[in-house]
């Protein structure tokens, strides 16, 4: 069995993965139970995502949000006005840390090839899915009017 080394990136060194023996140590003539470490199953996160600037006209803004939403998968809804617009989706990730970091990247990933406006992030809401389904049962965190699509507010 070859062991591998994940890349580093520049600048940092790679990390070991470690892989742990059944049972303690192996004695001579012992088979070697080496396992392989199980994938990480990604979660799913209920991400909501605000951002706001300068006004830009609607029909430009109903369109770039659109793309967006044909372009990023687990795409729910998106409400606008000529200077907000707020994104609701689902991400899927290993943690929180990790769907937070996505959802802070995605306007500005898609901001070329979505035409978006050059908008900053005002507000970042990531939860679990059990939180998000346990806030919708108590009536608290309703899901927008207008599931699906892309609505002015």
């Amino acid at each position: 069995m070859v062991r591998r080394r994940e890349e580093a990136l520049p600048g940092q060194r790679p990390e070991r993965r470690l892989t742990s023996i059944e049972g303690g140590r192996r004695v001579d003539g012992e088979h070697e139970d080496v396992r392989e470490p199980e994938p990480e199953q990604g979660r799913l996160w209920h991400v909501v995502l605000s951002v706001a600037g300068a006004a830009t006209p609607l029909p430009e803004l109903r369109t770039a949000l659109e793309k967006l939403a044909h372009d990023h998968s687990f795409f729910l809804t998106a409400r606008y006005a000529a200077d907000h617009a707020e994104v609701r989706y689902w991400e899927e990730a290993r943690d929180l840390h990790d769907a937070a970091a996505i959802a802070l990247r995605l306007w500005g990933e898609h901001k070329v090839s979505a035409k978006l406006p050059a908008w900053e992030i005002v507000g970042l809401e990531v939860v679990d899915r059990p939180t998000y389904h346990k806030r919708v049962a108590e009536g608290f965190g309703d899901p927008p009017p207008q599931l699906g699509g892309v609505h002015p507010y």
